[in-house]
């Protein structure tokens, strides 16, 4: 009678974990993810109009950012990526390498995904994402062998992918891993050395936390 009584008990805890961990997240649930993200570009140019053999390349940085997802369905959610502004020094290469840091300039890559969570209801949560991301640059100024002329970068329109995972801490807070690749693909010109395309294709990874709710 004990033992059936113990098998009773032990088997309602186990349905009632189950029951709790089957509302992970589920349709209709707000997740709020924030932390550090870094960008890597992966950066490539052709060369300035006005410089044959001239090159450019931009270095990478870190700043707080924040994400919100809706769960349109259990597995299905709609994201926006938000971050402080990115700052980025652009040096620059080839017949110019010489003249080292040329520039420095600010950029928001604000992008809009569609996630698809593998495993909603479990404490480990992968999931993977494909968007579109929208870059705008910035705060653009001139220094060294360019300092007194002009830079204006376009903004960009590309294709963002990303793979994360959430890993629960309780019922409503979680750590989180994300990995993006993002496609920004800009044209600049300078008063100086006329036009460039410049291929920045960053990989951009964030440590952080978030809630559900």
């Amino acid at each position: 009678m004990k033992s059936k009584s113990t098998f009773s008990i032990a088997l309602f805890c186990v349905l009632g974990l189950s029951a709790s961990a089957a509302h992970a997240i589920q349709e209709g649930d707000w997740i709020v993810r924030f932390g550090v993200s870094n960008v890597s570009p992966n950066d490539d140019s052709g060369e300035f109009s006005g410089s044959a053999g001239s090159g450019a390349a931009v270095d990478g940085d870190a700043k707080p950012s924040i994400n919100l997802t809706y769960m349109i369905k259990d597995n299905i959610g709609l994201e926006v990526l938000g971050a402080l502004p990115f700052s980025h020094d652009i040096s620059a290469t080839g017949s110019l390498a010489s003249a080292g840091k040329v520039a420095e300039t600010k950029q928001l890559p604000p992008t809009f995904s569609v996630q698809y969570h593998f495993s909603p209801q479990a404490k480990i949560r992968p999931y993977a994402g494909i968007g579109l991301n929208y870059t705008t640059f910035f705060s653009t100024d001139t220094e060294g062998a360019l300092a007194g002329s002009s830079l204006e970068i376009d903004d960009s329109f590309g294709l963002a992918a990303q793979v994360g995972v959430d890993y629960d801490i309780n019922e409503e807070w979680f750590l989180n891993l994300d990995v993006r690749y993002i496609s920004i693909e800009t044209e600049a010109t300078s008063s100086a050395l006329g036009t460039i395309d410049v291929d920045i294709n960053p990989v951009v990874i964030t440590v952080g936390a978030g809630f559900k709710f």
